[in-house]
């Protein structure tokens, strides 16, 4: 093969062909380069794209970088469902074969290692919002209703303003901690019911284009066998608190306990 050796994964052996007409990054069908007791997963990729200084340039191309994403990925969820992936980072690239075995080689124990803590599990991802139209009404100086369940009209002086905006914002903090109360009741639920979990930092409404204000944002590992269980734990708190949304998204590679144990 010529060009450079982009790579997804590295895995165990495993007897369970790809798909046929799977492609990922810049076009290439995946390879399986064996090392020893590791497979990892290549493609050829050009030295025009991927070579250090164009990569860092197309890193900042957004257009880019969502393809390439999406090729990674597709990868990536072609192997969940033959084998136990443990996935590299975007964008890792060797000069050739002889690279990639030498990082199989120098990384070998820590890799087995993770591969035996990861087979047979997968990840779930679970999001909980404060919806947005939720969060709208509680900011709004007037409130939404007035206590006939009118329509509240304006305010008739700076005092009658100040007195609404005050009890909006006291409305709006009240439900946000009810919210992320609830959030935690759930985190606990759910982290009862995985092998071990991790909370990622709250999304941004404008980074991730999703409505509402993201207060879990947490992913699980969970044995293959018990993730019906563990989807039905979520899907029964969907719709238990008004204003609240609960997304569930997975199965994925356990892209995060890829790493040591914390």
């Amino acid at each position: 093969m010529t060009g450079l050796r982009y790579v997804y994964a590295v895995c165990r052996p495993f007897d369970a062909a790809l798909q046929s007409q799977l492609t990922g990054v810049a076009g290439a069908p995946p390879k399986l380069l064996h090392h020893h007791g590791l497979v990892a997963v290549v493609s050829t990729v050009p030295e025009s794209e991927f070579a250090e200084e164009p990569l860092r340039a197309h890193l900042e191309d957004l257009d880019w970088l969502a393809a390439t994403a999406r090729a990674h990925q597709g990868v990536i969820d072609a192997l969940t469902t033959v084998t136990t992936p443990l996935p590299l980072r975007l964008g890792t690239v060797f000069h050739d074969d002889s690279g990639v075995r030498m990082m199989l080689e120098a990384r070998e124990g820590d890799f087995l290692r993770t591969l035996d803590r990861l087979a047979g599990r997968v990840e779930w991802g679970v999001k909980v919002y404060v919806e947005s139209a939720a969060e709208e009404s509680a900011r709004s100086p007037q409130g939404p209703e007035t206590e006939n369940g009118r329509a509240a009209g304006k305010a008739t002086s700076g005092r009658d303003y100040l007195r609404r905006r005050s009890r909006s914002l006291q409305e709006h903090e009240s439900g946000l901690r009810k919210a992320e109360e609830f959030a935690d009741r759930l985190h606990e639920r759910l982290a009862a019911h995985a092998e071990d979990s991790r909370l990622h930092a709250p999304q941004s409404a404008q980074l991730s284009g999703a409505s509402g204000r993201n207060v879990l944002n947490a992913a699980y590992l969970v044995p293959r066998a018990q993730s019906e269980e563990f989807v039905e734990i979520v899907d029964r708190t969907k719709g238990e608190m008004p204003g609240v949304r609960v997304e569930l998204t997975g199965p994925w590679a356990a892209y995060s306990f890829a790493g040591e144990k914390p």
